[in-house]
Parts: structure tokens; C-alpha cells; sequence
């Protein structure tokens, strides 16, 4: 039986030398890409047109240089071959136990197929995040979750039910409905996105509740930028419910791939189901430990649709040399997803981030934790970015202009360039009970970056 003092869910792989962890890994990747190539239409194809078989990958520098990446495009394109799967398949449809779908707003739904064994090991994940921050069996978790066809929070619940917790459902109902389920059912935990956490706390205060008086301990968010990537967010969100905020990164078709780090500076890569490079978004080029570059993710716990050197899109900074100050030898992404490569816009020759902009504005006294950035193009043709953000109720519309002005300034100053800002009214941007839309491109699509970059 684990002793609840235990400080890792797993020390052997939680603690594993960096050198042992390379030699898995490489065994592992060996084993994947043979699996891929002899039962995957998709791998059998993309490694044939690469020149690459399975046999020519020895070390991880073969790995790294001959090993072509995959992207997004093309599973969706392999699936439209002969749906729902299609070439992307590598197991019997038979043995496929659970289908999820993504939500298709930029174009077809990517479907995602899991047998039993990626459930297990896709709940696992989120497993070795709980234990790490102080969550164990004896807590109870509120899901402000609507169960539909998106993954993410539902490999949640799998990670609940593993670590043999108690699971309250929050589906089917509405927002003021969850508040006095939690006011009657008192769970320790609370999941959901970040921001609608936060619209939580404010729909409690509107019906007259104190957030604090739920009896929460914890919040564990999935989904977009959270605790970990937004400092400030962090503080609203503990201040607000008196909890430990933390976050899981995610990628839907891959797995939850990096559980929380207790010390709240990054996340880990899970490196006993994932492998992971990061390379410049535009060469593909491995980066040294330290830079920022795109995720390039290969999973051991995703064999229904494998992925392989697959291309998330994800900016992070990776740290591996040496330990944490948790204990733990895997990957560290410093400061969790920190933007995607499809909206790192340079302006004016200054690389602008979503967490950046995101963390500055959040920073400035008298805005509300709701904002929108747009991308567009300015009289010259030239990439520029406006950014929207709701006032705190508490200031007073004729000071909005100033707010404005106090913002961009805040901008011009730490990040290097000046952006437009406009501060609109309390109430006045969407609320999202799962991601938060934040990033809206206006520029023309031949200006945008291509699919797969």
C-alpha cells in the first residue's frame, strides 16, 4: 500500500538519471517506430517518402536528423482518406474503447481513438500532477466541466478514479447551479479552464457568495494558458477561492503530457509516456536547453493513433540538465506553454508572446482578467496588434482613456514595442466554460503562418 507521505507517485520514474532516461527513451522510439511503420498506413507512408525504415534508427541522432516530424494536417488527412480513422489508425477498430473529437472550429474535427490502454495510462498522467502539489484520495474534485466530446477533462476523470478519489459532476448545469453544488457538496478540488474558473468567482460574488466560502484547497486547470504560464492569473485565482492554483499541460491527440510542478515555476514532461525535442519553429533545428522553440512530442501512452516527432505548435522553454528543486529529472517547460508558433507575431521586429502580453496587461491596477488580442494589419501593411481588455467594475468610465494609455505604456516597456489598447466596460467580452478564445487574426491567410508551422 503507498504510504500518503510519499513524495512522488512514482520515484523510480519521477527521479530516473538523465542518462537512464535517454537510453528508455531511445529503446522506446525504436520499438514505436516499427509498431507505427508495420501498422499504420500513415507512418508506413510518411517514413517510405522520408527514405527512412524502421531498422535505420539507432541512436536518437538518427532519430532526431532522418525521422520526418508529423503534424496535425496530416492525421486530419489520413482520416479523410477513409473515415472516421483512416490510415491513421494502427489497431483494430474493434479494440478502440473511447472516441473524442476536437472541436473542428478551424476546420474538420480531428477524431481521437483510444484503446484501453491509452486511457489508463492518459489518466495516469494527470495522477503524477496530484500527488506532486498534496492531493490524495481523501479529496473530492468538482468537474465545471460540460461532458462532451473533448478529451481533456475527461482524461481527468480517469486520473481521479486512478488515484481513488471522489468524482462530483458539474455537467448539464449552469454556472450559478455549480455554485450551490459546491456550497452543498464541498469538494477540496476544483477543475476547470482558468477563465472560467474566474467567472465562477465572479458569479459567486453576484449572487452574494465569498468564492472562499466553497471550502476549496485546490485548483488543477487544463485547457489554455493557466497558474503556471500567468503569475497574475495565479494570484487571482488563489486570492479569489483561497486555493493552490496549479495546471496540467495538455495535447488532446497526444496526452496530458506535463502534470504540475509544486513549486509552481513550470510544468514536467511525463518522460515515463512522452519524449520530447524542441526545435526552431521555421529550420526545425533542435534549440539549446534554455531557449524557447515549438514542442515536438512523441508519445509511449498513445497507440490506437501514434504520434511520433509529432509538431504541437506549442512554445516552450525547456530545462533538463539538472534536477528540479522538486526532486524530479524530467523535462522542465519553464513558465508551461508560453504561446503557439501560429501567434508569436513580430512587430516592428519584436517577437510578441500571448502569456507575455497577457501577464503584462494583468499586472496593471484596474483591469479585470478578461482581454482579447488582435491581429491585424496597420496603414502600412505592417503586422500590429490591438489589444481589448475589460475595466474592474471599480473604475470609473471616464478613466478608461487613461487605463488605456497606462497599459500600452506597461507594453512598450517591457516588451520593446507600443501596442493599441482599448479598455471596454465590465460584461463586455464572452465567457467560455471550456478554452478561452484570446488570439483573433485578421490579417489575410496568405500573411498568417502555414498549417503545420
Amino acid at each position: 500500500m503507498k504510504s500518503l507521505t510519499a513524495q512522488f507517485w512514482n520515484e523510480y520514474w519521477e527521479t530516473m538519471p538523465r542518462k537512464e532516461l535517454e537510453r528508455v527513451h531511445l529503446r522506446r522510439i525504436r520499438w514505436l517506430i516499427k509498431y507505427a511503420y508495420e501498422n499504420s498506413k500513415l507512418y508506413h507512408k510518411k517514413y517510405h517518402e522520408a527514405g527512412v525504415k524502421p531498422d535505420d534508427v539507432r541512436t536518437m541522432d538518427d532519430f532526431v536528423k532522418k525521422v520526418p516530424f508529423v503534424t496535425k494536417d496530416d492525421i486530419l488527412a489520413a482520416q479523410a482518406e477513409s473515415p472516421p480513422f483512416g490510415g491513421a489508425l494502427a489497431c483494430e477498430y474493434d479494440d478502440v474503447l473511447h472516441v473524442f473529437q476536437t472541436s473542428g472550429t478551424t476546420g474538420a474535427p480531428l477524431r481521437i481513438p483510444f484503446t484501453h490502454y491509452d486511457t489508463i495510462k492518459y489518466g495516469e498522467d494527470w495522477v503524477y500532477g496530484f500527488w506532486a502539489v498534496g492531493i490524495r484520495p481523501s479529496d473530492s474534485f468538482y468537474f465545471a466541466f460540460g461532458w462532451g466530446m473533448y478529451v481533456g477533462f475527461w482524461s481527468c476523470y480517469w486520473g481521479v478514479r486512478r488515484l481513488g478519489a471522489k468524482v462530483i459532476s458539474g455537467g448539464g448545469v449552469s454556472t450559478e447551479d455549480r455554485i450551490r453544488q459546491m456550497q452543498a457538496l464541498k469538494p477540496t478540488v476544483l477543475v476547470a479552464t482558468p477563465t472560467y474558473a474566474l467567472y465562477i468567482a465572479e458569479t459567486c460574488r453576484k449572487m452574494g457568495v465569498d468564492p472562499r466560502s466553497l471550502g476549496l484547497k485546490y485548483f488543477y486547470g487544463a485547457g489554455e494558458p493557466g497558474p503556471t504560464a500567468l503569475p497574475k492569473l495565479r494570484e487571482e485565482l488563489e486570492s479569489s477561492f483561497g486555493v493552490k492554483a496549479y495546471e496540467l499541460y495538455g495535447v488532446a491527440e497526444v496526452g496530458a503530457i506535463a502534470p504540475a510542478c509544486p513549486t509552481q515555476i513550470g510544468v514536467h514532461l511525463n518522460e515515463s509516456n512522452y519524449h520530447c525535442l524542441v526545435v526552431d519553429p521555421e529550420t526545425g533545428e533542435l534549440v539549446s536547453e534554455g531557449e524557447r522553440g515549438e514542442n515536438v512530442v512523441t508519445s509511449f501512452a498513445q497507440l490506437a493513433q501514434p504520434v511520433i516527432k509529432y509538431r504541437t505548435k506549442d512554445v516552450v522553454e525547456w530545462h533538463y540538465s539538472e534536477p528540479c528543486e522538486c526532486g524530479r529529472t524530467w523535462v522542465l517547460y519553464k513558465g508551461s506553454v508560453l504561446g503557439r508558433t501560429d501567434y508569436v507575431v513580430k512587430i516592428r521586429g519584436i517577437n510578441v508572446y500571448q502569456t507575455a502580453v497577457e501577464n503584462i496587461v494583468r499586472s496593471v491596477p484596474g483591469t479585470s482578467p478578461h482581454l482579447e488580442m488582435h491581429i491585424r494589419l496597420d496603414e502600412r501593411g505592417m503586422d500590429d496588434m490591438l489589444v481589448r481588455v475589460e475595466a474592474d467594475p471599480s473604475v470609473p468610465r471616464d478613466s478608461y482613456k487613461d487605463l488605456s494609455e497606462r497599459i500600452a505604456e506597461e507594453l512598450r516597456a517591457a516588451i520593446g514595442v507600443r501596442l493599441d489598447v482599448e479598455v471596454v466596460p465590465p460584461g463586455t467580452l464572452p465567457r467560455y466554460e471550456l478554452k478561452a478564445k484570446k488570439m483573433f487574426d485578421h490579417r489575410p491567410k496568405e500573411r498568417r503562418l502555414p498549417s503545420g508551422v
